[in-house]
Parts: C-alpha cells; sequence; structure tokens
C-alpha cells in the first residue's frame, strides 16, 4: 500500500542529495547557464556522490536505488539546475530500453560502460520530421549478411557530443506498421556516424543538444534490443519509466522558482508594507504552493507503481503533464512576483522560466500526452 511518508532511507537520501545540489550545482549554474558549457566537473562530482545512473540497477553497477528515491533526487537536482538535471538523468533514459527488452549480454556490456567506465549515451528517438508522430519516422535499416545497415538522422539528442553510444528506433526497411520498428544500439565510432553542432537552445543551456546522422552504419546483429519489430513496444516501455522522472525534473523547476518567490515577497516592500502581506500575491502564493503538492503527488504515485512492476501509462502522463503545466505556470507567477527584477538575469527566477517551457515539450509534448490519457481512459 502507498505510504505518504518518506522512510528512513529516503529521507536521507533527499537530504544528502538536497545539499550537493545547493554546494555543488547553485553556485555555478548561472556560470554553465552563461557559457551554454557541459558541466563535466559537476557530473564527475555526481557520479563521485553515487547521483549518477539512477535508473540502473545494482547488479550492473548502479545505485540500485528504489525508484522514488530516484524521482526525489532529480527534483533536487532540477530544483538547482534542469539543464544538469537533463544531461545527469540521460544516462538512465538511455538504459531503459536495455532494460526493458535486451539480453543480458547487451546489459551487462553496455550498462556497465555507463556505471564502471563513467560514459555517457544518448536516448534517440526524434526526427526533424516527426517529433510526436513517431510512426512518420524515416531512419530504417536493412539487413545485410550477419548485419544490418542503418540510414537516417535523429535530432535534439542529448548528451550527443558526449556520447559513447547510442540507443536508437528505426523502420525495417519496406515495412510499415508499429511491428516495423526495431531498437538497436549504435556505436559513436561506427564509420558513417557523425554528430551536428550543439544547439543554442532558450533554456538547459547547460546541457548538450546536437543531432546525429547515419549514413550506411554497419550494426551487428546481436545490437538489436529485444526481437525484430519489438521496437516500439520496447521504447514506449522505456517512456512508461522515463515520463514520471521527466515530471521530477519539472517538479523540481516549479519548487525552485516557488521558493525564490516565497523569500522575495517576504522581503519586498511596496506601499510602506510586505508585498507578501497583500492578498492578491498570497493567493498567488497559495496556488503555487498547492499545485506543486498535486503534481509532487501525482509523481509519487507514477513511481511507486513503476516500483511495484506495475508501470501505468495513464499514472506517467499524468505525472508528466501536470507536472510540467504546473511548472510553467508557477514561474510565470513567480516572475510576476518579482516583478521587473524577475526580467532580469541576475534572479534565478529568469533561468527558471527559460528552463521550464522545454518541460511540456520533450518526452512527449502535453497534448500528446492528453492523446494517451484519452485513450487509456476511453479503452
Amino acid at each position: 500500500m502507498m505510504n505518504f511518508t518518506l522512510n528512513d532511507e529516503q529521507v536521507a537520501i533527499k537530504k544528502m542529495a538536497r545539499e550537493f545540489v545547493n554546494k555543488e550545482i547553485v553556485p555555478v549554474a548561472r556560470k554553465y547557464d552563461e557559457e551554454e558549457a557541459f558541466p563535466v566537473v559537476v557530473m564527475e562530482k555526481l557520479r563521485e556522490y553515487g547521483l549518477f545512473n539512477l535508473g540502473i540497477p545494482e547488479q550492473y553497477g548502479g545505485p540500485g536505488i528504489d525508484k522514488l528515491s530516484h524521482a526525489l533526487i532529480i527534483e533536487e537536482m532540477a530544483r538547482g539546475c534542469a539543464g544538469i538535471a537533463t544531461s545527469a538523468d540521460a544516462n538512465s533514459l538511455s538504459a531503459y530500453p536495455i532494460l526493458v527488452g535486451g539480453s543480458e549480454e547487451l546489459k551487462k556490456k553496455y550498462l556497465s560502460r555507463l556505471t564502471h567506465d563513467g560514459k555517457y549515451a544518448s536516448f534517440a528517438l526524434t526526427e526533424p520530421q516527426s517529433g510526436s508522430d513517431v510512426m512518420g519516422m524515416s531512419s530504417n535499416i536493412e539487413k545485410v549478411g550477419n548485419e544490418y545497415v542503418l540510414n537516417g538522422e535523429k535530432c535534439f539528442i542529448t548528451n550527443a557530443t558526449h556520447s559513447d553510444f547510442f540507443v536508437v528506433l528505426a523502420k525495417l526497411k519496406g515495412e510499415r506498421g508499429s511491428k516495423s520498428f526495431n531498437a538497436l544500439i549504435v556505436e559513436r565510432d561506427s564509420d558513417g556516424v557523425s554528430i551536428g553542432p550543439k544547439e543554442k537552445k532558450l533554456g538547459l543551456r547547460s546541457s548538450d543538444t546536437a543531432s546525429v546522422t547515419f549514413n550506411d552504419v554497419r550494426v551487428p546483429e546481436k545490437n538489436i534490443i529485444g526481437s525484430l519489430g519489438d521496437g516500439f513496444k520496447i521504447f514506449m516501455q522505456a517512456l512508461s519509466h522515463a515520463r514520471p522522472m521527466a515530471g521530477a525534473q519539472a517538479l523540481g523547476v516549479a519548487q525552485g522558482a516557488y521558493e525564490e518567490a516565497l523569500i522575495y515577497a517576504k522581503e519586498r516592500k511596496q506601499f510602506g508594507q510586505l508585498i507578501s502581506d497583500f492578498q492578491g500575491i498570497q493567493f498567488m502564493l497559495a496556488d503555487m504552493a498547492m499545485t506543486i503538492e498535486a503534481s509532487r503527488l501525482l509523481v509519487h504515485k507514477s513511481v511507486y507503481l513503476l516500483q511495484e512492476g506495475v508501470p501505468s501509462v495513464t499514472a506517467a502522463s499524468f505525472a508528466k503533464c501536470f507536472a510540467s503545466d504546473t511548472a510553467m505556470k508557477v514561474v510565470t507567477d513567480a516572475v510576476q512576483i518579482f516583478g521587473g527584477y524577475g526580467y532580469i538575469r541576475e534572479y534565478g527566477v529568469e533561468k527558471y522560466f527559460r528552463d521550464a517551457k522545454i518541460m511540456q515539450i520533450y518526452e512527449g509534448t502535453n497534448q500528446i500526452q492528453r492523446v494517451v490519457i484519452a485513450k487509456e481512459i476511453l479503452k
């Protein structure tokens, strides 16, 4: 039965994560954002503290923590910097298809690279002409001898510049429908793999994002994840694991902006009194606190179901969609409470505002989440 009280271990993990974020991320978040630089030093420290590869089980070198602890860490990390949180959790996202459908051989070989060897991986799904429309993707593989030849382009790929391998979804050439999709692992140093320039983004500027092109890339048959035709199912199951964590990221952004606005409202004076005494400001803060708590409950329920081995597509979409909509509303109101100062880079809410928008877009847009929810409830 779900318990709303964190156990002692989860309390300790949350406390450690918050202290780490306050010490190692908050002081440098603005610097990495301004420079649009990948935070290598922070990533190394996250590994040292066991706050990396959170979704990977202990048997493959991961921390082996429960799903709620994973979400608690991601929330704290995103409170400090959503860009760092996105890049830090990209290894877990890339690991999910392997964990869901991969052979024991693939799990040991590739997950150990992320944990023991300190490498990065990328989840390669989105294409220039098919974002939400996965069925419309054009990347394809063709069997040649005991290999598959991959052609196509993926875009908006997190950590692409730094990744050791890519977990890719592609169609079997000439086939159609959901059973035409295949999940495969592609080595970065394979002939025909090329990485585009780093994207210039509105937010998440410390997170590396680039396109990846595959031109007649030869992939060994053993690098197919699961069976031929299982790729779509594997990637959708992987997203059921990932979307609650995207919700946790959005939750962290909202929590951070709310904390900043609350402090400011209790310090800023207008018309001879604190602005926190004005009912208009009080109602904004009350709505922030209420919707953040509702988001947290949805995120925690979705990760609870994951932990119980009964992942729910609906619960995952509830969590991701509601939390990211909450983040956007909260950061907008936080900027409003700060007034003109909220528009200035010196104050943290400006960065929260820029970082929040992507939460409604990646891991499946919130419009797609509503389509998923509608299909589930109308079954």
